[in-house]
């Protein structure tokens, strides 16, 4: 139960929990409704005041825009009247202009025909002589043409190659052999040969080389193949590593314009190219021989102590031979000397038999000679037995 006073009659009086709970409620509910009531209010006027505020804000933006706008309407408006004072005065000018013109065109218009008649003459003279110098030119080179063999035009070719060649000889070529190929007891000869040695005397690469060219106005036209046996022929001959044709035949010709073309499936180490690669196939054709010039030098040398061996087994065949055919003429007398002997002298046996000795000795000097062999000579020294076994090793491959 509580006690409640009541704020009238200032009486108090008791109440069950269910009421006190309603009373509680009901001024709850009120004192919230209240306070409600009163912040909506209060809500509501700052709401209207904020809407003042912003009309207020937006009235004074819009009257400063459009106090500009009337300031930028009233600068175009006095732009407006000066362009159009501006314009009339450009227009007054250009009309003074094309009128001035007018009349000086008018006063050129009578020395224009005569200045046309000029020019037109100074153009005519010039042209037509321009033609005479041309046809004149056409004329030369034809002639030239006509009068120029198949064999002339190679000629040239030719010529160019060996001022090329010249031109770089001292800084790239100082020890190399170019030539032309004039030894012809074959029956045929090519144009050039370039040889190159190191400083010890072996060759690095040599090379045969054809020019070709013919007259435009030939009647049977050659092909660069035409010329593929011959040279090969020529290389062999001249003991030459390459062959290279240095080539105008066949002017259209997509492969040969091409570049450097390698024709080895026709003819080993062969070359077609044209003149401007003349100097780069030298160059590279001797840079990738140098590589292997370091083979050729051992090569030499291996040939080279061949042959001082060749010569060791040569002049100790000839020392067998030698002591052989004086063994068998020393027998001989020896058999003439012994029968003389028994017939004539019997108490010379002693001397028979020394002599007999003598033939004894002879016969197993001449036993041990035929005994000495390469091997047995060579068996205290591993080298000399391992290059005469390689030596007989290659006679046998070569005699198979």
């Amino acid at each position: 139960m509580h006690e409640i006073m009541c704020p009238n009659c200032n009486k108090a009086f008791k109440i069950d929990e269910t009421g006190y709970a309603d009373i509680l409620k009901q001024v709850r509910d009120n004192e919230f409704e209240k306070q409600l009531n009163s912040r909506l209010g209060l809500a509501e006027k700052e709401k209207i005041a904020a809407i003042e505020l912003e009309k207020i804000k937006v009235t004074s933006e819009l009257d400063k825009k459009a106090a500009v706008k009337d300031a930028e309407i009233q600068e175009l408006k006095a732009k407006l009247q000066n362009s159009e004072i501006t314009t009339k005065l450009a227009i007054n000018e250009a009309v003074n202009a094309v009128v001035k013109e007018r009349d000086a065109l008018k006063s050129d218009l009578d020395r224009v025909p005569l200045e046309k008649q000029l020019a037109e003459n100074i153009l005519k003279d010039a042209y037509e002589k321009q033609i005479k110098d041309r046809d004149d030119k056409i004329e030369r080179l034809l002639d030239m043409k006509a009068r120029l063999s198949t064999k002339m035009v190679g000629e040239t070719l030719e010529q160019h190659c060996e001022t090329e060649f010249n031109r770089i000889r001292p800084a790239a070529f100082s020890k190399a052999y170019f030539e032309k190929d004039n030894d012809a007891r074959s029956g045929s000869k090519g144009d050039y040969i370039f040889r190159d040695m190191d400083e010890t005397g072996i060759e690095i690469v040599s090379i045969m080389f054809d020019m070709k060219n013919e007259n435009s106005e030939t009647a049977s036209k050659k092909k660069n193949e035409d010329f593929f046996k011959e040279i090969d022929k020529d290389r062999n001959e001249k003991n030459c590593e390459y062959a290279v044709i240095v080539s105008l035949l066949e002017p259209d010709s997509e492969l040969y314009n091409s570049g450097i073309v390698d024709v080895s499936h026709r003819y080993p180490k062969m070359y077609v190219i044209r003149p401007q690669f003349f100097i780069p196939i030298i160059t590279l054709l001797r840079n990738a021989a140098q590589n292997a010039l370091k083979y050729k030098s051992e090569l030499a040398l291996v040939k080279e102590q061949n042959i001082d061996i060749t010569s060791f087994e040569s002049n100790l065949d000839a020392f067998k031979t030698g002591f052989a055919k004086n063994y068998e003429m020393a027998s001989k007398k020896f058999k003439t000397a012994i029968e003389e002997i028994d017939k004539t002298i019997d108490h010379l046996q002693k001397t028979k038999d020394a002599l007999l000795g003598s033939e004894n000795n002879l016969r197993l000097a001449n036993n041990k000679a035929d005994d000495l062999t390469i091997k047995k000579l060579t068996r205290s020294n591993p080298t000399m037995a391992e290059r005469f076994a390689k030596l007989n090793n290659d006679g046998t491959s070569d005699s198979e």
